[in-house]
């Protein structure tokens, strides 16, 4: 297998790793479009990838983190563009999620197909959610708030993201959550 221009050397061990990442990854992306999560093994993902089960292992838990590793890139790379604005209108806020996941379309499809939404929740949980140093009031407001957030873009993605980001966020915003 070769490598593509966009890894790193593989000589060094985080060369090695992002090459193990990345092909895993798109294994397992690759695997999702024609079966379920449950019926892919870590042998045939391992195979597909073109690396052995100590480097899977070596890097992921199981199938499912490699999935929230790429959850957490993808929003990774939204944070650093769109979302480190303090005090940000909360409808800019929320066209810009919205338009994150627009963005990224096929991915999320992928994901709501195979009932993987809920790999999400934990991303916007940490994201817009409560933290150990909020105040009770504001930890409550967060909670409240984060897990309708999801309510909402579960169902949007359930819907098959019918409504632009620009109508999602304006309904959302419209419900005074």
């Amino acid at each position: 297998m070769r490598q593509n221009e966009k890894n790193v050397s593989p000589m060094s061990n985080e060369g090695r790793n992002a090459y193990v990442i990345e092909h895993i990854t798109d294994a397992l992306l690759k695997l999702l479009r024609e079966k379920t999560i449950e019926e892919i093994s870590i042998s045939e993902l391992c195979e597909q990838a073109g690396i052995g089960r100590a480097s899977f292992y070596r890097n992921f838990n199981s199938k499912e983190d490699i999935l929230r590793a790429y959850i957490q890139n993808l929003f990774q790379e939204w944070t650093a563009k769109d979302a480190q604005e303090e005090n940000r209108p909360l409808s800019e806020f929320l066209h810009s999620l919205f338009a994150h996941f627009e963005k990224h379309r096929d991915f999320y499809e992928l994901l709501n197909q195979r009932n993987l939404i809920c790999l999400l929740k934990e991303v916007i949980i940490g994201l817009c959610g409560p933290q150990p140093e909020h105040a009770k009031e504001e930890a409550y407001a967060r909670a409240y708030y984060s897990y309708a957030l999801y309510g909402w873009i579960e169902v949007w993605f359930q819907r098959g993201m019918r409504e632009t980001a620009e109508e999602i966020a304006e309904m959302f915003q419209k419900q005074g959550l």
